[in-house]
């Protein structure tokens, strides 16, 4: 069986919105700000090949999709190569390779994926996405690098949920200019190991 594994970059005041400066949001291309220097990119390039495959939203596919086909490198390589599932009702044809779209009850969708496969099945950013693993307990692992900013607005990770979700810290460590690796498993499951270090 796969993992559900959600990475996210967030402000302190856990806003999610647009770290990579390609959308039209106001302090959009934030995480570039603040150095997370070699052990920081070593998290994120790792995180990258130790992934069996990528789940996404349709906001955040779509950005990937435009992006990564023309890059190069191990990162792309791998993100342009692995399997990609992304979660859309509209989406016909996806242009990116390897790609699938889900289209039934993410719910339902999530859980035969996370049945079918093995590894670490990734979500970056899907904000909406990831409120609907959280809220239906379907995120094995969920791994935040804080960035010490204080944003003030733009959309939030952490949405309403119908009952309290506990977890419990996994590992943890500071990388750069105080960016903060956390990662969170469901409290009360055994400790799985990370690459966090």
């Amino acid at each position: 069986m796969g993992r559900i594994v959600v990475t996210e970059f967030v402000s302190l005041d856990g806003v999610m919105e647009d770290p990579g400066g390609a959308e039209d949001f106001q302090h959009g291309g934030w995480s570039f700000q603040t150095n997370r220097g070699a052990e920081g990119d070593k998290f994120k390039l790792d995180e990258a090949l130790d992934a069996d495959a990528l789940l996404l939203g349709r906001v955040t596919y779509d950005g990937f999709a435009d992006a990564w086909p023309s890059r190069e490198g191990d990162f792309a390589d791998k993100f342009n190569s692995m399997p990609k599932y992304v979660v859309s009702s509209t989406l016909e044809q996806p242009e990116w390779s390897n790609s699938t779209v889900l289209k039934g009850d993410v719910v339902e969708e999530v859980s035969t994926l996370r049945q079918q496969r093995a590894g670490d099945i990734v979500v970056h950013g899907s904000a909406q996405l990831v409120q609907t693993l959280l809220q239906h307990d379907l995120v094995d692992e969920l791994r935040l690098m804080v960035f010490p900013v204080v944003l003030g607005t733009g959309k939030h990770l952490f949405g309403p949920t119908s009952d309290a979700k506990r977890l419990r810290l996994a590992d943890s460590k500071t990388v750069g200019d105080g960016v903060a690796i956390l990662i969170y498993q469901p409290a009360g499951e055994e400790p799985t190991p990370s690459n966090a270090g």
